[in-house]
């Protein structure tokens, strides 16, 4: 592997300002996206949709890189220019999301492990060809009644380190997104408590399968309250348990961390990072890999045909966020919009 290829791409990744729009859904969940406006999930559906992301004006001052799905990276533009070469042209990275999906986890009732490692090696040789520069892997962490074990969080840091190394051989930097899910009833303190386990498991699991931590990108879940909580921790509770939470488990040498939004609602995956900055410096970048924060509003905007209602709305939502990654957001700033 090229280290410094690595380095210098995994640095670029998280530059000052700017985040990683996750658009990497699959065919099934842009389905579930597509149905709640009405539009069909057809091939040409999917396209337009991704074009009118894509093409937003001025989306790259707070865009440093796109995950995209298999089927996006090797489709083109609706002007006919494929979609890396497109991104690549705005100063925009075009990564590609390599797991096939998060399955049941043999022994272990309730939980879940990433497949996806058969043939890994060989399709990311055709990825790269493509244009990619970065993959993303996401591990699964279900918290509920006596889970997760650590049979499951020990399975996933394996599976997510393979990954890596297998990804840097490649000169391309890996994402490592290990998501503790936020959908039951738990407290901020068990999220805390899981999350310590998982980053302590996964980095263990990258140091012992030779991971360069200098070439990777770190997209973790916040430290938040479960959904079905009675009791939701304000923002400035779940900034700082996120960030104590960091600060034990994730090593200085990793140049950035790149949040995911985990189903929290736009302003508040917005406002959490943005806290985060206001309480730095931090030995790591701190930034957003956001999918729904990034797009629900200009998904909502676009309804199947209004490309440039969509853009406005996509420009916002990465402008706002773009301001949090330097923590100069404010409430006002989305009033004002």
């Amino acid at each position: 592997m090229n280290e410094q290829i690595l380095n210098e791409t995994a640095r670029a990744m998280v530059a000052e300002g700017r985040g990683i729009l996750a658009a990497d859904e699959s065919t099934g969940t842009i389905e579930k996206r597509f149905k709640s406006i009405g539009v069909e999930n057809t091939e040409p559906n999917r396209r337009a949709y991704r074009d009118m992301l894509f093409t937003t004006p001025g989306f790259e001052q707070y865009t440093s890189g796109v995950i995209l799905f298999e089927e996006t990276l090797f489709q083109s533009a609706l002007d006919g220019t494929p979609f890396p070469k497109l991104l690549a042209s705005k100063g925009v990275i075009p990564g590609i999301k390599v797991d096939k999906g998060a399955k049941p986890l043999a022994g272990a009732a309730d939980e879940l492990v990433t497949e996806g490692l058969d043939g890994l090696r060989e399709r990311l040789v055709k990825y790269k060809e493509a244009g990619a520069r970065f993959a993303k892997w996401r591990a699964v962490i279900t918290i509920g009644d006596g889970i997760p074990s650590d049979y499951c969080i020990h399975a996933n840091a394996h599976a997510l380190a393979r990954y890596a190394a297998l990804c840097q051989e490649a000169d391309i930097v890996p994402i490592v997104e290990p998501e503790v899910l936020m959908d039951a009833d738990n407290t901020i303190e068990v999220c805390a408590s899981v999350t310590d386990r998982t980053l302590e498991a996964v980095f263990h699991e990258l140091h012992g399968q030779r991971v360069l931590l200098e070439g990777m990108v770190l997209k973790p879940n916040m430290v938040i309250s479960g959904k079905k909580c009675p009791q939701q921790a304000d923002r400035e509770t779940v900034a700082r348990a996120t960030l104590r939470v960091l600060k034990r488990r994730v090593p200085a040498a990793v140049p950035g961390i790149a949040f995911l939004s985990g189903g929290q609602s736009d302003e508040d995956a917005t406002a959490h990072l943005d806290i985060m900055n206001k309480l730095g410096p931090h030995p790591w970048k701190l930034t957003f890999s956001y999918g729904r924060a990034l797009q629900a509003a200009a998904l909502k905007a676009w309804g199947g045909g209004n490309a440039d209602a969509g853009r406005k709305a996509h420009l916002h939502r990465a402008k706002m966020n773009g301001l949090a990654a330097l923590g100069r957001w404010e409430p006002a700033l989305e009033k004002a919009a």
